[in-house]
């Protein structure tokens, strides 16, 4: 399977791990979710606190850093659809912006690994391109296995 993932640097450097970590990751989870087929790719934007939080600003009315933001571009049903009869074109599964510095120092606080924090920030943001959300504790529950269950897979843990 080629990468499902279009990888962009706004304000931060380069680094081949990033790119590796996160195609493995976008990989898994368009096959968990059966997109492998479906001729769609995400757009990681990878980042620094400065820009992510302009951009919490603009669109989210929310002036503070973040660690990832989502913007699909397809509603839940919709995306049934393209899973059911495939997509002639390809299309952007949507945008997961990504601050670095954050996934760091969230990486040092929870005590475990750079490269998990980065993975959970994407299988994270990959979800709610998918339309799952975390809002009430039920679907919090159901996100989680979803986004524990590709981590697992990949032997990514928390330690």
């Amino acid at each position: 399977m080629e990468n499902k993932a279009e990888l962009n640097y706004t304000d931060i450097e380069e680094k081949p791990e990033y790119n590796t970590i996160i195609q493995k990751v976008v990989r898994q989870a368009f096959l968990e979710e059966k997109l492998d087929n479906c001729n769609l790719y995400i757009n990681i934007i990878l980042t620094n606190p400065v820009n992510i939080r302009k951009i919490n600003k603009e669109y989210r009315k929310v002036d503070k850093e973040t660690d990832v933001l989502s913007f699909p571009m397809f509603e839940k049903d919709e995306l049934k659809q393209i899973i059911e009869k495939g997509n002639p074109i390809e299309e952007v599964l949507g945008d997961v912006i990504i601050s670095i510095p954050q996934v760091e120092k969230q990486a040092e606080e929870y005590g475990h690994s750079f490269e998990r924090e980065l993975a959970y920030m994407v299988i994270h943001g990959f979800y709610h391109l998918m339309g799952y959300d975390h809002i009430d504790e039920e679907d919090k529950k159901v996100m989680r296995q979803k986004e524990e269950n590709v981590l697992e897979k990949l032997s990514i843990n928390r330690n």
